[in-house]
């Protein structure tokens, strides 16, 4: 006869300290420009064989080493390969528009220059999400900001990006009424973090921002339908 097995005890599993426990491992730690004019590769689902190029803003580290490009998209400061959306795009890859190299993962320069970048600058952790690092824009970003749905829409140039403790990403936006002097500088009292302020943040490049500014109807025809979904 067979030893009989005791029944092992019942472990309970706490389902959101895992979640915390895997975000932080996804925690966005260290930022570095992408000042090559590299880009990101993306395909629409209406044209699957037509690949579109749109420059990088930065490369981000995260705690478990992972090395993920990143652009200003949609309502946040997006890794490339979490584009995934049938009609507004889907990330294929990495280009170097000089040599027209295609790559999938991100070039080993930026690597070691954001793990030796924050080997060097290990903030202790707070309890509190403090500012950890904060990089210009340098694509004329623009950010269509809303709040209350009876109050008109702002279109805002992009200032800049801070990156926080928490691993929190936020686009730093200009305040008209509280310059004091210009050119703004980083550090000046007029600027702000767009989601402190606005319910809603959208994110467009130069290109779509200045057919805004002059009242494409074709471009705010697809505004409008984007605003509503």
């Amino acid at each position: 006869m067979g030893i009989p097995l005791s029944p092992r005890p019942a472990q309970v599993i706490d389902l959101e300290a895992m979640r915390q426990r895997l975000h932080a491992k996804r925690r966005m730690v260290r930022l570095a420009p992408e000042l090559d004019g590299l880009e990101m590769l993306y395909h629409l689902a209406s044209d699957p064989d037509t690949l579109y190029g749109m420059p990088l803003l930065a490369w981000g580290l995260r705690e478990n080493g992972e090395v993920v490009g990143l652009v200003p998209w949609m309502e946040s400061l997006t890794p490339c390969h979490e584009l995934d959306d049938p009609e507004y795009g889907h990330f294929v890859g990495y280009r170097d528009p000089e040599t027209e190299e295609i790559f999938s993962s991100p070039p080993d320069h930026k690597l070691f220059e954001l793990e030796h970048a924050a080997a060097y600058f290990d903030y202790e952790e707070t309890d509190a999400a403090t500012l950890i690092q904060q990089l210009p824009d340098t694509l004329g970003t623009h950010a269509l900001c809303m709040d209350e749905e009876d109050q008109p829409w702002q279109l805002k140039q992009v200032f800049g990006w801070r990156l926080y403790s928490d691993g929190q990403l936020e686009a730093l936006l200009v305040d008209e009424s509280q310059v004091e002097s210009t050119p703004v500088l980083a550090g000046d009292a007029c600027l702000y973090p767009g989601h402190s302020r606005h319910r809603v943040v959208y994110f467009f490049q130069r290109a779509i921002a200045n057919r805004i500014k002059d009242e494409d109807p074709v471009t705010l025809e697809a505004l409008a339908l984007m605003v509503a979904r």
